[in-house]
């Protein structure tokens, strides 16, 4: 027995040690955590000073974090232009070269100098008691109170965060039933964001089975336990309607446009005034090739005639000026003016805008055409700027500002299709040029898919009565003699005699892909290819434009037409 007792208290022992040991397993499974999280290294506070400020913010925009930041400087919360641009307007503008940050209405354009405490617009200068914007770096910050000048959001700053708010609707809340903490996630091990007492309130934004993620009245995010949560309350959030922005006021014509290019090379070409009328008919705007880019500092050449918009006034037509970037060097073979350097200067940019319209006042002239085709990369958002402070002059005037472009290949180009058919009174697809002189690829000069798809993606970023597509009136006969493939155009008023004289009419067959009339034929080991622009195709593209709604229709050129063709174009700007 002496022997029996020894083995029966070890056994004891190690059963109690056991349960001891499984114990401590079961109350570190269910009991809470203790552990509070870092909140510097949880926002990340360290990374978000610049020089000169004092401290960064992370921005939680309506109900989460986003990766952007805010800083404090003197007091004022800044933001960076991106954030500015991404999150709140997108219509500021800096430049870097005369050191200004500009914003352009519908109406006004306000400026303000970099460091400086007061803004201009056309009322004159008006102080505040803070510096308005920064640079630091690369960086430009804006005041957050300046911004919301020209943007609806209400904001409140914390310890190392802010809040944001863009939007408003009805939020749901809960009162805190007992003390509690608020977790970085759901589960009673995450670490403890902040301590809540009861009969705190937070708003819930996702309810799961045990546990909920909140937002603290100071705008901490996280997890309680849903047990801890106790009378449910709806509130209807008031929102921030301060800014009203200006609306646009166009100057657009009343039914479809129907224009015609005039193509004018020198003064002389004004005086075929009366045969470009004569052929065109059904037109109601006439758009003359007059002004042309020499230099960087906007000097210009011009074929301009007074007594030409008097003559086409009479005859009931609209006369839209034609500026463009590229026909003067080209004609003159100089290199292509480079506009960044007009285009990024305020002084120069404004110089060109108060010259054009002041050129289209002294002539008479009805409406502007802007035909910019060499612009850089770099220069495009600079371009767009200028399109906001020549669309006010023009709208002060009452002239109709319209600019041409090429078809858009995705929906994202740089070019800001949105903001030209909110500025601007009409865009002009030039719907051509998809297999273009010299591009070395026979090809259709404008496939439906190619029209179709452009419009398609103008559509999505503007009115469809703002859209004016632009048929070619001409088209391509493609040779290609093993790997070299050159081209000849062929105007739609010459097509006719060019087929005839191929002795192949019978072998035309539709494309049905391009919806293009197509001839193909051999003379020993060299392949001839057209795509025919004619009747057919005009009228297939038109009718697509006819569905789209959009606003008119333009015609590279006057002088290449048919009395078919024309017609064809007349009737359709009278169809509803």
């Amino acid at each position: 027995m002496k022997k029996v007792i020894p083995a029966i208290i070890a056994i004891l022992l190690i059963f109690i040690i056991g349960a001891a040991a499984f114990g401590r397993k079961i109350m570190d499974k269910y009991s809470y955590g203790t552990e509070y999280a870092d909140l510097d290294e949880y926002y990340g506070v360290a990374d978000l000073s610049v020089d000169g400020s004092d401290g960064g913010l992370v921005i939680v925009l309506q109900d989460e974090m986003v990766e952007e930041c805010a800083v404090v400087s003197g007091g004022k919360v800044y933001f960076d232009f991106d954030t500015v641009a991404k999150y709140f307007n997108d219509g500021f503008y800096i430049d870097n070269y005369e050191q200004k940050l500009l914003y352009t209405s519908a109406v006004d354009t306000v400026e303000v100098a970099l460091d400086d405490t007061s803004y201009y617009d056309a009322e004159g200068a008006h102080a505040l008691n803070y510096k308005i914007c920064f640079q630091e770096g690369e960086k430009l910050y804006l005041a957050a109170d300046f911004v919301r000048k020209f943007a609806n959001f209400s904001y409140d700053v914390y310890d190392r965060h802010m809040q944001v708010y863009t939007e408003w609707g009805i939020k749901k809340t809960y009162d805190i039933a007992k003390d509690t903490q608020l977790r970085i996630q759901g589960g009673i091990k995450s670490p403890i964001l902040k301590d809540m007492k009861k009969g705190d309130v937070v708003e819930v934004l996702e309810q799961m089975e045990t546990w909920s993620k909140v937002k603290t009245a100071d705008s901490m995010i996280g997890y309680v336990e849903n047990k801890k949560l106790v009378n449910m309350n709806t509130e209807v959030e008031n929102p921030v309607t301060d800014w009203k922005p200006e609306e646009y006021q166009g100057n657009g014509l009343e039914g479809r446009v129907n224009l015609g290019w005039h193509a004018i090379y020198s003064t002389a070409g004004n005086d075929n005034l009366d045969s470009m009328m004569a052929e065109g008919k059904g037109i109601n705007v006439i758009a003359p090739t007059w002004f042309s880019l020499k230099d960087a500092e906007g000097n210009y050449e011009s074929f301009e005639s007074a007594r030409y918009v008097e003559k086409a006034h009479k005859a009931g037509l609209k006369v839209w000026g034609v500026w463009d970037d590229f026909n003067y060097c080209l004609n003159n073979g100089l290199p292509i003016v480079d506009t960044y350097e007009i285009f990024s200067v305020t002084t120069k940019r404004r110089a060109m805008a108060e010259t054009m319209v002041a050129k289209a006042t002294e002539l008479g002239l009805d409406g502007i055409n802007l035909d910019f085709e060499k612009l850089s990369g770099e220069t495009r958002v600079h371009f767009i700027q200028f399109l906001r402070e020549l669309s006010v002059l023009c709208r002060k005037q009452g002239l109709t500002l319209s600019v041409d472009t090429y078809v858009p290949v995705n929906s994202n180009n740089a070019m800001r299709f949105d903001i030209q058919g909110q500025v601007t009174d009409y865009v002009i697809m030039m719907g051509y040029d998809e297999h273009w002189g010299g591009c070395g690829e026979a090809g259709s000069v404008a496939s439906i898919g190619y029209v179709s798809g452009g419009l398609d993606r103008l559509l999505e970023q503007m009115p469809a009565e703002k859209i004016i597509n632009a048929v070619p009136l001409y088209t391509r006969v493609w040779k290609t003699e093993g790997n070299k493939v050159t081209d000849e155009a062929i105007t739609l008023n010459n097509l006719d005699k060019y087929i005839t004289g191929t002795g192949r009419r019978e072998e035309i067959v539709m494309d049905d892909t391009a919806c293009q009339n197509y001839l193909e034929w051999k003379e020993g080991e060299i392949t001839y290819q057209i795509w025919l622009e004619d009747v057919d195709s005009i009228k297939i593209k038109l009718n697509v434009m006819a569905t789209k709604g959009i606003g008119g229709v333009a015609a590279w050129r006057l002088g290449y037409g048919t009395p078919e063709i024309w017609q064809l174009l007349s009737t359709y700007t009278k169809m509803k």
